[in-house]
């Protein structure tokens, strides 16, 4: 091997187009999912206080916003729903009326190629917040499996692409897959919330969303974060019950388990850079601590670098006018 003077690795970062021809990763507007908030109502647009530039929006007044989103180039946004009622069983979640049956139809109606991949989940849904049936002050697995079927359903039927299930039940991929299969659903692909840890990082989207719950926390289904290996058990049972698509949740703080996963499994991976994640970089942005562009594009990169062919991101629409040709 060649060593100093002979070896000198900085002669191809002289000039941005030298590094620009020898970049190992790049970030691409056609790996972003743009994640987006539908509260039931009309004539509605609340932006979030700890996410400046994220609104909660009516189906009515998606059209525009879609519109845009669409016009970047990004390929998709994940749908949550806020409803005007909520009930122990999160009844509004499987409504085939609810606010996100609404909001599909009202994207695909205005831009039909966008895709659109719906959260599968109660929590928004429930009076306690929590994210499937209480029973005795538990969250009980198996009652909630049913439910989180019927939703999924709701949103095929509605139109939705994707189907994205947050939950983590024990099963819950499989009771999908068989539900969907069961309807003529066959060719709806199930994205899995299949590590998703019990973060921190959760706290703006929780505000958000409406979504915190009203009792203990989400410590017994979400998985603990010191564990790694236990990380690739639920990839794996995911797999075998049918998911098409992995998702690691939240990225940044998790690089090493994205990475362990995409080099165990050979599935699609995704990776939720998170609402915590977003809050903080604008939090220091604002007052001028960083440069938001340089450290948004670094982070991104950071988690393509790790792995992820797909990256859910609330920086979606800067980070699509940021690459925009010149």
């Amino acid at each position: 091997m060649s060593v100093f003077p002979q070896l000198r690795l900085r002669r191809l970062r002289r000039t941005e187009p030298l590094r620009a021809l020898v970049r190992e990763n790049h970030v691409d507007i056609g790996d972003l999912v743009y994640p987006m908030f539908v509260i039931e109502g009309k004539g509605i647009k609340q932006e979030i206080a700890p996410m400046p530039g994220v609104f909660r929006f009516s189906p009515d007044q998606l059209p525009q916003e879609v519109e845009d989103i669409a016009g970047l180039g990004i390929p998709a946004v994940l749908l949550f729903g806020i409803p005007e009622q909520k009930d122990g069983a999160g009844s509004s979640a499987y409504h085939p009326k609810g606010v996100i049956p609404q909001a599909i139809r009202t994207i695909k109606k205005t831009v039909p190629g966008l895709l659109v991949i719906t959260d599968v989940c109660l929590c928004e849904y429930t009076s306690h917040g929590h994210c499937g049936i209480v029973v005795n002050g538990h969250v009980d697995n198996d009652q909630t499996l049913p439910l989180l079927a019927r939703t999924a359903i709701s949103h095929a039927e509605a139109g939705a692409d994707i189907v994205a299930p947050s939950d983590m039940m024990d099963g819950r991929i499989g009771a999908i897959r068989e539900a969907l299969d069961k309807e003529e659903l066959q060719h709806i692909p199930i994205l899995s919330y299949a590590v998703k840890y019990a973060s921190a990082f959760y706290g703006p989207f929780r505000e958000a969303a409406e979504s915190t719950p009203q009792f203990g926390d989400r410590g017994s289904y979400q998985m603990d974060p010191p564990n790694l290996r236990e990380a690739l058990r639920e990839v794996e049972q995911d797999i075998a019950e049918g998911a098409d698509i992995i998702m690691i949740k939240p990225a940044l703080a998790y690089l090493d388990v994205l990475r362990r996963v995409r080099d165990n499994f050979h599935l699609p991976l995704a990776a939720y850079n998170v609402s915590g994640e977003y809050a903080m970089v604008k939090a220091a942005a604002q007052r001028g601590w960083m440069d938001e562009k340089r450290i948004v594009i670094e982070i991104i990169t950071a988690v393509k670098r790790a792995g992820a062919d797909i990256i859910l991101t609330y920086h979606a629409k800067d980070i699509a006018r940021w690459l925009q040709p010149k």
